[in-house]
C-alpha cells in the first residue's frame, strides 16, 4: 500500500489528462533518461540537484515526483518541494514501475524547443474551427501545458514561425500537418508517441470532423456543430481556444468513461 505521500500509477493515469491533472515532475539522471528517453504525458524534466532553484515555480500546484524507481531522488524532491508548502507527492515506483504498467508515454524527442520561460511554442492559422483548437487542446493536457499558440493570418505563419522561434502547424507543407486522409491531431498522436484508445476514439470524431466526413461516426455532426459554433461566438481566437479546451474536455471523459452510458426521459421506471 502506498504512503500518504505517495501515489500509484494507476491512480496518476486516471488524472492524466484532465484539466485538473498534477504537474508533474521527473527527474530522473542523464544514465536513466537517455536509456528511455521518453516522459509521461505533460511531465517536465528537472536537474534534482537545483530543486532550490525552481521549487518555487510550483507554488499553487499539486506536484507528482518520479525518478526512475521512486527512492531517493523522488523522495528527496517532493520533501523539499513541501518544505516549500507545496503539495508533493512521489510515484510509487517511478518511472521503472510507470514502464512496466505500459503507461501513456511522450516522446522527448518530438518536443519543441522550449523558450526561457519553459514554455514551446506554436503558430498556425487564425479563426480556428476543429483542428486548430484540438492539437492546442492535446499539446496543453498531454504534451506542455505552459505552451503558447500565436494565431496569425494564413500567409504570415511560416515567416513568424521563423521570427518567433514558433512551430507551425495546420498548414499546408509543414511537419505538423494533414498527411493523406489523416488530419493534424492524427499526425500529433503518431508522432508524439501516444498510443491510447480513449485519444484514438477521441481522433476519429476529430478527423470526422475536421475532413467532412461525419459518416465515420454518429458524433461528429453534433462535435462539428458545437466547434462552428463556437467560432462564431467570439472574435478573439485565444478566448475560442479557452472554450474549446472545455469541450475537448468534455468529449475526452466521455471518450474515456461514458460510451456505454445513455440517456432518456421520461425514464422506465416514470413510465410504469
Amino acid at each position: 500500500m502506498s504512503s500518504s505521500t505517495q501515489i500509484t500509477t494507476s491512480q496518476l493515469s486516471r488524472l492524466i489528462g484532465l484539466p485538473d491533472a498534477p504537474a508533474i515532475v521527473d527527474v530522473r539522471i542523464p544514465d536513466d533518461f537517455g536509456a528511455s528517453p521518453y516522459l509521461l504525458p505533460a511531465s517536465v524534466l528537472h536537474d534534482y540537484r537545483t530543486v532550490g532553484d525552481w521549487a518555487s515555480s510550483y507554488r499553487g500546484r499539486h506536484v507528482v515526483v518520479l525518478c526512475q524507481s521512486g527512492q531517493k531522488l523522488s523522495e528527496g524532491v517532493a520533501a523539499w518541494l513541501r518544505h516549500e508548502g507545496i503539495t508533493a507527492e512521489t510515484l510509487e515506483g517511478g518511472y521503472g514501475a510507470w514502464q512496466q504498467a505500459r503507461g501513456l508515454v511522450v516522446s522527448h524527442a518530438k518536443i519543441p524547443t522550449r523558450n526561457g520561460a519553459g514554455a514551446t511554442v506554436w503558430v498556425t492559422r487564425a479563426r480556428p474551427k476543429v483542428d486548430r483548437i484540438a492539437c492546442p487542446w492535446l499539446i496543453r493536457r498531454f504534451v506542455d501545458p505552459k505552451a503558447v499558440f500565436l494565431f496569425v493570418a494564413p500567409s504570415e505563419v511560416v515567416a513568424v514561425a521563423d521570427r518567433f522561434q514558433a512551430v507551425p502547424f495546420d498548414i499546408d507543407g509543414v511537419f505538423w500537418s494533414h498527411r493523406g486522409e489523416r488530419c493534424s491531431f492524427d499526425i500529433m498522436l503518431e508522432e508524439f508517441g501516444l498510443t491510447s484508445a480513449v485519444l484514438e476514439r477521441l481522433a476519429t470524431i476529430v478527423r470526422a470532423a475536421d475532413t467532412a466526413r461525419l459518416e465515420l461516426v454518429p458524433e461528429a455532426a453534433g462535435f462539428l456543430a458545437a466547434s462552428l459554433g463556437l467560432s462564431r461566438m467570439f472574435k478573439d481566437d485565444l478566448e475560442q481556444l479557452d472554450a474549446g479546451m472545455l469541450l475537448y474536455d468534455a468529449f475526452y471523459r466521455w471518450c474515456r468513461d461514458a460510451t456505454d452510458e445513455t440517456h432518456n426521459w421520461p425514464s422506465p421506471m416514470s413510465r410504469t
